[in-house]
């Protein structure tokens, strides 16, 4: 996968988590932050009906460039909004979202794949291009190198956005889930250790 100057093999990125979703593992990895969260047939199901994030966080935090590789669908008649976060952290006094990268497939109020850095959300990147469908399965590919944030959805780049103030990594690393007015199921969910390389490229003329 080529990013401006830089390159990296998704597939091939070492794995730190890998625990198919069992209802015991969930319960002993995750802490549900709001809307109903349960897991089936190894889906882990999202429904939320506010308009705020209804979120499951991990209770592990992993302080390094990330890179969340999962499939997930919404669940119809829900046809919007499957987002997640990395490098994240909670607040517990106010019960919300504190740093974090976000990043969402058919969000954004107007079917858009897309990025936001809480807790301020001044940095917000969206596209109108991928043709989502809903209920169908995507394969997603999310994380940042040193606040180079991409989106791969099946195999393709849909978005790519350079934080000129990244989250410090060392300090931050919970992941995880949001239903955003959505009912939404993830599986195969990783959390994988990006290995990248820099790239130098260039033109050559064609004229």
């Amino acid at each position: 996968m080529y990013l401006l100057k830089k390159e990296f093999d998704p597939d091939a990125c070492p794995v730190l988590y890998d625990v198919p979703f069992t209802p015991e593992s969930f319960a002993r990895d995750f802490e549900i932050k709001g809307g109903e969260w349960e897991v089936r047939d190894r889906y882990l199901y999202g429904r939320n009906r506010g308009n705020f994030p209804g979120m499951a966080v991990s209770k592990a935090s992993y302080c390094e460039n990330v890179m969340l590789d999962f499939r997930a669908k919404t669940v119809l008649p829900c046809t919007h909004d499957i987002n997640v976060m990395w490098n994240g952290s909670w607040n517990e006094e106010t019960n919300t979202r504190d740093v974090a990268y976000v990043a969402g497939l058919e969000g954004w109020w107007h079917g858009k794949v897309g990025f936001e850095k809480s807790p301020e959300y001044r940095l917000n990147a969206a596209t109108s291009l991928l043709d989502f469908t809903p209920g169908h399965e995507y394969h997603i590919q999310c994380g940042s190198i040193d606040g180079h944030v991409f989106i791969i959805v099946d195999g393709a780049l849909a978005l790519e956005v350079t934080d000129t103030d990244p989250i410090d990594v060392t300090k931050y690393g919970k992941v995880g889930f949001e239903a955003y007015c959505a009912s939404i199921a993830v599986t195969d969910f990783k959390v994988r250790r990006i290995v990248w390389k820099e790239r130098l490229d260039s033109y050559t003329p064609e004229f």
